[in-house]
C-alpha cells in the first residue's frame, strides 16, 4: 500500500470536485505484473471489483499489461503513469467496458487497441453506458478497429487525452446526460473526430471546447455522414467552441437536425467540403466568430425544405473556397462563402476568394426573412446571390462592401439563372419584398 500522504499530495491537482480515493493500491501487490505475456484481464477485473467495494484507487505501475474483457464496476478509479502504463488489447472480446456505474475514472493510461478486431458487441476500446459520471483524462487511446471511446447515456468529462488511429471515430457520444469534451487531441481517424448523437431529436447539452481535431478521413464514403471533425446529429443545446480543426475530409463542424446549437470561435483549415454546416431540421443555430480558411464552401445554414430555420451568422472570416469538393455537387455547386435560407441574419462577416458566390440568400422558393448587412466580400464570382423566384419571402441586403466580383455585386436569381441587372448599382430592386440599399461596389 502506497503511503497515503504521498497519494493525497499527488492528487491535489485534481481539484475540489474530484473523487479522491481513501487508499491507493499498486496493482503489482495484487498479482498484476507488467511485461507478462499472459492476458491479465480477469485479474484486473477482479482487482477493480474489490477496490470498488472499498472506494480504493488501483495504480498500475509503468509497463505493458495485456488485457481483454475488463469490466469496469460501478465505482472505478484506475490510474497509471501517462505514456508509460500501457494496457494492450489481447483480442477476442471487449477491451474496457462499463455497463453502469456512479463514478468511473481512468487516468494516465495508454489504451492500445493494437488494431485488433473488437468482439462481444464492443463499440470502442473504452465502451461505457449508463454511467452517471465518467472521467477519462490524460490518457492515450490508440489503434482501435472501431471507435476509440464510445459513451451512451453518460455524463462526466473526456479531457486532456490524445486519441488517434481509430478506424471509425475518435469519440462517439450518444444520449449524453451532461458531458464535457475538452482539450483533447484527436487525429488520424477513419470516419470522424468527435460525434455527438441522439437516437431522436432532443436536448443534449454537451460541451465540445478547446479540442484539436485533425486529419479526419471518410473511409466509409457518403456525402457527409463521414469525414467530419465534429459532428452533431439530432442533439440540441450543444456548444462547439474554440476548437482547432484541420484537414477534415468533409466538414470541420457539421450540425444536422440540432436545435440551439452554437458553433463559436473555431479555427477551421483545409476542409474538404462545407467547413461549417447547420442543416436539415434545425432551429436556433448560432455560427459566430469562426475562421474558415480553405474549403469547398464556407458556412451553410440551409434545408428550409426540411425544416431548417432561424439563426445568426456573424463575425466570421471565410476565405479561399476552391469550388472543388469530394463528390460531384448538386446545383448550385461548391465555392460559396455563406449560404442561408430562412429566418437568419448574416452580419459583419468577411469573405474573400469565393469562386461562385460570396453570400447566397435562398435557393429557388426556399427563402424567408433574411438580412445581409455590413458584410465585406472581396474577390468572388458573384458578390451576393438572392433568389427572386415567385413566392419567396422577404430579404434585406444593405450596407455591404463588395470588391472585385467578376459577374456582379448583387444579382437576383431564379435557381441557377441570373435574371436581374446588378442590383448593387440600382436604387430599387424592383421586387416588393426585396430591399437593396447603400451597398458599395468596386
Amino acid at each position: 500500500m502506497i503511503d497515503r500522504r504521498l497519494v493525497l499530495g499527488g492528487m491535489a491537482g485534481l481539484g475540489a470536485g474530484a473523487l479522491l480515493p481513501a487508499r491507493t493500491f499498486a496493482a503489482t501487490s495484487a498479482g498484476l505484473n507488467p511485461g507478462s505475456p499472459d492476458d491479465q484481464g480477469k485479474a484486473l477485473t477482479a482487482l477493480l471489483q474489490k477496490a470498488s467495494q472499498t472506494g480504493d484507487q488501483i495504480f498500475l505501475q509503468p509497463g505493458t499489461y495485456i488485457v481483454t474483457g475488463v469490466d469496469l464496476p460501478a465505482r472505478t478509479n484506475l490510474a497509471g503513469i501517462p505514456g508509460t502504463t500501457r494496457l494492450v488489447y489481447g483480442g477476442g472480446g471487449s477491451f474496457l467496458k462499463a455497463s453502469s456505474g456512479a463514478q468511473i475514472r481512468l487516468s494516465g493510461l495508454v489504451i492500445d487497441g493494437a488494431n485488433q478486431p473488437l468482439a462481444g458487441g464492443a463499440k470502442a476500446l473504452v465502451d461505457a453506458a449508463n454511467v452517471t459520471r465518467i472521467v477519462i483524462e490524460d490518457c492515450d487511446v490508440a489503434a482501435s478497429a472501431k471507435n476509440a471511446i464510445a459513451l451512451s447515456q453518460c455524463g462526466g468529462s473526456i479531457r486532456n487525452n490524445r486519441i488517434s488511429g481509430a478506424r471509425d471515430a475518435g469519440i462517439f457520444a450518444s444520449q449524453s446526460t451532461g458531458l464535457d469534451i475538452t482539450a483533447n487531441h484527436v487525429g488520424a481517424c477513419g470516419n470522424g473526430g468527435i460525434l455527438i448523437f441522439r437516437d431522436a431529436q432532443g436536448p443534449d447539452g454537451t460541451i465540445v471546447s478547446g479540442n484539436r481535431v485533425e486529419n479526419i478521413r471518410a473511409d466509409g464514403g457518403g456525402t457527409g455522414q463521414n469525414g467530419n471533425g465534429i459532428n452533431v446529429f439530432r442533439a440540441g443545446n450543444v456548444l462547439v467552441s474554440n476548437n482547432v480543426l484541420k484537414n477534415c475530409a468533409f466538414s470541420a463542424v457539421r450540425a444536422n437536425a440540432g436545435n440551439n446549437v452554437q458553433i463559436i470561435g473555431n479555427n477551421c483549415t483545409g476542409s474538404g467540403e462545407m467547413a461549417l454546416y447547420s442543416e436539415f431540421a434545425f432551429e436556433g443555430a448560432v455560427i459566430a466568430n469562426n475562421i474558415v480558411d480553405g474549403a469547398a464552401s464556407g458556412i451553410s445554414m440551409v434545408n428550409f425544405d426540411g425544416g431548417g430555420r432561424m439563426g445568426t451568422c456573424s463575425g466570421n472570416v471565410v476565405r479561399n473556397l476552391t469550388a472543388i469538393g469530394p463528390y460531384p455537387a448538386d446545383a448550385p455547386g461548391f465555392g460559396i462563402g455563406i449560404s442561408v435560407e430562412a429566418d437568419i441574419a448574416v452580419t459583419g462577416n468577411v469573405i474573400e476568394n469565393a469562386a461562385l458566390y460570396g453570400i447566397k440568400l435562398g435557393w429557388g422558393p426556399y427563402m424567408r426573412n433574411l438580412t445581409a448587412t455590413g458584410n465585406v466580400i472581396r474577390q468572388a464570382g458573384t458578390g451576393i446571390y438572392v433568389s427572386v423566384v415567385d413566392g419567396v419571402g422577404s430579404a434585406i441586403v444593405t450596407d455591404n462592401i463588395i470588391e472585385k466580383a467578376v459577374r456582379g455585386g448583387i444579382l437576383g436569381h431564379r435557381w441557377m439563372d441570373a435574371v436581374t441587372k446588378d442590383l448593387a448599382r440600382q436604387n430599387a430592386s424592383g421586387y416588393d419584398r426585396l430591399i437593396v440599399e447603400r451597398n458599395i461596389l468596386s
